[in-house]
């Protein structure tokens, strides 16, 4: 726990000061007691109930100072709390090497399973968007709350060549800032403006927007889930797109899907051996602050997106609770009054 206004706590050296005042008035009283000639008109006098009672009352009310001082000073927590996130994009490889079967039943239907299962336990105010690429990427699914909708564009994945990872982030881009414009040389020395559709699509370029580098990480109403089994072969640099997507504070969730060792499929007359590349996953989710994760089976890829789940549904932020301290104080201060009440007939 932390304090937004330190300098405040010097108020709670008044407490020392209050227990000494208290000590100092029971003094008085004992020695007030020789003008009693009975027992009973003594303990009148020392405050009418059994010893440690009479202590219970004001020892509540000075807790209750207590945390109304700190209040003061604004106390803060790390809290965890709701999500405020509101679009979450899926970007999901859809490339010949998702046929390969290493993965019950294959790649692809243990992606799309998960996926699913995803989607599924999602707080219905947050909207979701598909992006399926291979060669190229494009937006098969637009943000939307309709969840019947997702799944059916997760269904209707169809495999094709090639792995344009840095695309797909571009695109998921496109996808959450529409008015944006993201430029980046591919690995064939070819322009990729992305759209949120199709890198063909012959529809006019949009108007850029005018935009300042924001901190990584620090957008919070969107993030970006990348899934895919491979290495980029070609479109641009997928650390370069990451850079672009730190720089507007979104962060991208990389997901690596089947073996370390690789995997030799065929996909259209063609032979191919595919292989994770981990490491530009990695860097990808630690430019944008985000993290990478690892899941070489169906069960694996399930775990993952539930802990992408309980990471997105609840998140934890400095918090302030003056309020907290507030309540507490008003608790202690109403005890205090019933029980003394109950034991001395009197609010003392």
């Amino acid at each position: 726990m932390t304090f937004l206004w330190p300098m405040m706590l010097w108020l709670l050296l008044l407490v020392p000061l209050l227990v000494a005042a208290y000590i100092a008035l029971l003094r008085r009283k004992r020695k007030a007691v020789v003008r009693y000639a009975s027992l009973l008109t003594v303990k009148e006098a020392l405050g009418a109930g059994p010893g440690w009672r009479r202590h219970v009352p004001p020892a509540l009310l000075l807790g209750a100072l207590t945390l109304i001082l700190a209040a003061v000073a604004r106390p803060a927590a790390i809290v965890t709390l709701p999500s405020e996130r509101d679009t979450v994009i899926l970007a999901m490889d859809v490339s010949g090497s998702m046929r390969a079967a290493d993965v019950e039943p294959d790649r692809l239907t243990a992606s799309q399973t998960a996926a699913k299962a995803f989607v599924a336990e999602q707080p219905r105010t947050t909207r979701l968007g598909v992006v399926a690429f291979a060669g190229t990427a494009m937006t098969v699914q637009q943000p939307t709350l309709n969840r019947d909708d997702v799944v059916t564009a997760i269904d209707r994945f169809q495999l094709q060549r090639g792995t344009n990872i840095g695309s797909a982030i571009l695109v998921s881009l496109q996808t959450i800032f529409p008015g944006a414009e993201f430029d980046l040389p591919d690995q064939n020395f070819r322009r990729f403006r992305g759209r949120g559709r199709a890198l063909n699509d012959p529809t006019p370029e949009p108007v850029p927007e005018r935009f300042l580098p924001v901190e990584p990480g620090s957008y919070q109403s969107a993030v970006i889930i990348l899934l895919t089994d491979g290495q980029a072969t070609t479109g641009p640099d997928p650390v370069e797109a990451a850079r672009m997507a730190a720089d507007r504070g979104v962060r991208v969730f990389t997901v690596g899907f089947g073996s370390q060792a690789g995997e030799t499929v065929g996909f259209g007359g063609w032979s191919m051996r595919v292989q994770l590349d981990e490491d530009t996953l990695r860097q990808v989710a630690e430019v944008t602050r985000a993290r990478y994760f690892h899941a070489s089976s169906s069960d694996a890829l399930t775990e993952v997106y539930r802990e992408l789940t309980s990471e997105f549904v609840m998140e934890t932020d400095l918090t302030e609770i003056t309020a907290f301290f507030a309540a507490a104080a008003g608790l202690l201060t109403l005890l205090s009054a019933v029980l003394s009440m109950v034991w001395f007939g009197r609010i003392a």
